[in-house]
Parts: C-alpha cells; structure tokens; sequence
C-alpha cells in the first residue's frame, strides 16, 4: 500500500464543528480522556472526508491508521451528531415564511444504493422488491425535501422503500399534512410536480392534459406554464445536496440509514450556506 498527500475542500470551521459536536457527545458518554483511536478533530476530519469524496472505508482507515471497525464506528457516531442537528418540517416552514418567502418547492428523489432481497406485497397482492423503484429501474432509497424558490433545501425526510411512489411517502411521513397547514395557517403554499396531484389543497401541481386528447385552456396553460417557471429553479436542491456530497451518489449502507445520511448532508450544507439557527 502506497502513501500519499491529499486534501478535502471543506472549511476548517467545518471540522471544527463537528468536533465540537463530537465532544458533546463523548462527554455525555462518560468517555475517559486519552481512551479513543482519534481526537475530536481527526475523526470530524474522516468523517467529512468520507461524506465529500465517498471514499472506500478500508483505504480511509488505513489512511488514518486506524482499524476499518473502528472507522465504520466513527464514521457512523458523526452521521448520529449531525442527523441530530435536523428540525422538524413545521420548524422549517415557519422559518421560510418568517425570511418573506412566498412558496416552497417540494419534490421527492431515489437515492441509488446495492441491491436487497426484502420484499413486500405491492397493491396487487403480488410480491414485489420492497427497495426496487419500477420508475427508475433501480434499487434505492425514496426521500421527500421541501425547498426554499431559490434552490436550498430546508428539510429531507426519513428514507421510504423505492417502490413507494412521491405522494404515498409524502402522506405517510405527514409531509402533505404539514404543507397544507402552512398554506392555510401561514400562507405558504408549496410547489410540486404532477406526481403529488390530489396531496391537498396547499400543494400545487400543474393540470394534466384532457384525457379526451384535447388541448387545455388557455387559463390553464398559462397556470401551468407559471408554476413550471416558478418551480424549475427549487427543484435544484436535491442536486446541491448530491453535488457538494458524493457519498449520496451511491450508498452500500442499509437504505434505512439513507434518511440519516441525507439529513446530516442538509445540516452540513446549512453551515456552508449561513443557515443555521442563530443559537447554534
């Protein structure tokens, strides 16, 4: 094995922020001083490094000369700090209408990870790959955002099994509920492809050609037309979070974690972008 220099484009501020959170965490543990593999900061440095360049666990850990159990250990004690960090959608909504924003965006994505062998029974009563979405063609994990007109996300959900489709995941995690009150209780109407049609009267999805083969309306091109300029541009923060952190390109951890890694993805994005809470 070959040793060589390498560098990871995140802000030292970065690292020094998940030490500190880190630290919290051991100190709340009870954890002896001079007891672990690595400091605070080398481990927030593996972890960051693991998240920004999707690098193999077993080459991270001789990178950083410890053990590959031990890596998967820290590796997974940063996503536990980070993931913490998440608030709650009504939390996120009432933020974006208190910075002025007139609407959300919310979309719903598959993110890829290894084939599995757990099945379930689809609405036919057939028995179906419970990760395998037949939109798609691929095994993966299905996650809700909700996101700000500009692009930035503001809030993922918890991973959903790929053969659900956007609506059934966004009802079943409360998303719908949560967007219909805002719309009615804080004026915020949220923006979404046709694929949530039906989901409420707080999401708006673009009007579907007649099934007779007939044109549409003017007044409902024109409707249609506005929301696609409206929504085009929130429908890019699936690709902030994707492009910034290539380790949800592709996962091999169980698709159930997916929800977690996306979160702390979103958390860690928030510090690069200033969007922190203000008390933390």
């Amino acid at each position: 094995m070959i040793a060589y220099r390498a560098t990871v484009d995140v802000p030292r501020e970065l690292v020094q922020y998940l030490a500190r959170l880190l630290y919290v965490q051991r100190r709340a543990r009870g954890t002896r001083r001079d007891t672990r593999a690595m400091t605070c900061f080398h481990q927030a440095l593996m972890v960051l490094v693991w998240f920004r360049k999707a690098e193999d666990m077993t080459l991270l850990a001789a990178g950083f000369g410890i053990s590959r159990a031990t890596a998967y250990r820290y590796r997974d004690e940063g996503i536990t700090v980070l993931a913490a960090q998440a608030t709650d959608p009504h939390t996120a909504l009432h933020r974006a209408a208190a910075d002025g924003w007139s609407h959300v965006i919310l979309d719903g994505k598959l993110f890829d990870c290894d084939r599995l062998t757990e099945t379930t029974l689809s609405v036919k009563g057939e028995t179906i790959d419970a990760w395998y979405s037949g939109k798609h063609r691929d095994f993966g994990a299905n996650i809700q955002a909700v996101m700000r007109p500009g692009g930035l996300p503001i809030w993922t959900s918890a991973a959903m099994p790929g053969h659900l489709h956007d609506t059934s995941c966004a009802r079943e995690l409360g998303i719908t509920a949560a967007l219909n009150w805002s719309a009615a209780d804080l004026d915020l109407p949220a923006l979404a492809d046709s694929g949530y049609e039906s989901a409420g009267h707080g999401i708006k999805t673009p009007i579907k050609q007649p099934t007779d083969g007939s044109r549409l309306a003017p007044h409902n091109r024109a409707y249609n037309r506005l929301l696609r300029g409206l929504r085009w541009q929130g429908e890019r923060g699936f690709a902030i979070l994707v492009g910034r952190w290539k380790t949800l390109r592709h996962t091999t951890v169980s698709p159930r974690r997916i929800g977690d890694i996306a979160a702390t993805a979103l958390h860690l994005t928030h510090f690069e972008y200033e969007y922190l809470p203000k008390s933390r």
